[in-house]
């Protein structure tokens, strides 16, 4: 199926970047960007919906939190849907915020605090191919105890790219089983919301990750993409904020 949705998650309140996020949204945070040969700066919302627009998609639903008003206003004449996750419970919950606007179609899912510099063309070859409940972009880290972790096995090669089949994954891990991170891009399945819907947490957040665990464990297909030139510039703290800076003013983006 074609995949011309994407629901972007933007109802964080940025506490890396306080001081700054108190007075605009993380989302409206600006990157540098060549334009007619000169630098400008953009926000990060509109690189990641440049993104997403050059692998085919159409349709935007962004999820906002309370604060959210500068950011609406930005984009209000965009035609982007909008809707609100007034208590912050987590990745997965701002997600399922918009399973209206999913409906039963294929979707892309991107958070607000970066923005990739390559891999979504890949990702949608993969799922438009396959018909998976899910393809995730991947990539070694350093520090495996602060993503989302995938065990994986290698299946293939897509566009110059290591393929894999998910077996597991596994939400900031202890004793982690492996040092493939979680890109927070993704295309997912309509299926994804009920996989959500039925996770039930007494206390904390409820995570994209456990909704994707739900699915395996449902017996569906993920794909995973390894990436490894490609970055993800991060805005959301200030160290990585600033080597996103220095990255954009070096390369066009």
């Amino acid at each position: 199926m074609k995949v011309e949705k994407a629901v972007i998650t933007a109802a964080g309140k940025g506490s890396r970047m306080k001081y700054i996020t108190s007075v605009l949204p993380k989302a409206l945070l600006p990157l540098f960007r060549k334009e007619d040969g000169k630098f400008v700066m953009r926000p990060v919302i509109d690189l990641i919906i440049d993104s997403l627009g050059v692998a085919g998609v159409s349709k935007y639903c962004v999820v906002v939190g309370n604060q959210g008003k500068l950011l609406v206003d930005y984009l209000s004449e965009r035609g982007v849907t909008f809707v609100t996750q007034n208590i912050p419970k987590g990745f997965g919950d701002a997600v399922l915020r918009a399973k209206d606007f999913v409906g039963n179609d294929p979707f892309f899912v991107h958070a607000d605090d970066g923005v990739l510099t390559g891999g979504y063309s890949e990702a949608l070859k993969v799922f438009e191919e396959n018909d998976p409940e899910a393809v995730l972009l991947v990539r070694k880290v350093s520090n495996p105890q602060r993503y989302g972790i995938v065990q994986a096995k290698e299946v293939g090669e897509v566009m110059g790219h290591k393929l894999l089949r998910v077996n597991d994954v596994e939400e900031k891990p202890k004793s982690p089983k492996s040092d493939l991170g979680i890109s927070a891009v993704y295309v997912f399945s309509h299926s994804l919301m009920n996989a959500l819907e039925q996770i039930h947490v007494n206390e904390g957040e409820v995570e994209l990750t456990y909704g994707i665990a739900n699915l395996l464990n449902q017996g569906g297909e993920v794909y995973a993409i390894v990436l490894e030139k490609e970055r993800w510039l991060n805005v959301g703290d200030p160290e990585n904020y600033f080597k996103a800076l220095e990255f954009t003013y070096g390369k066009s983006v």
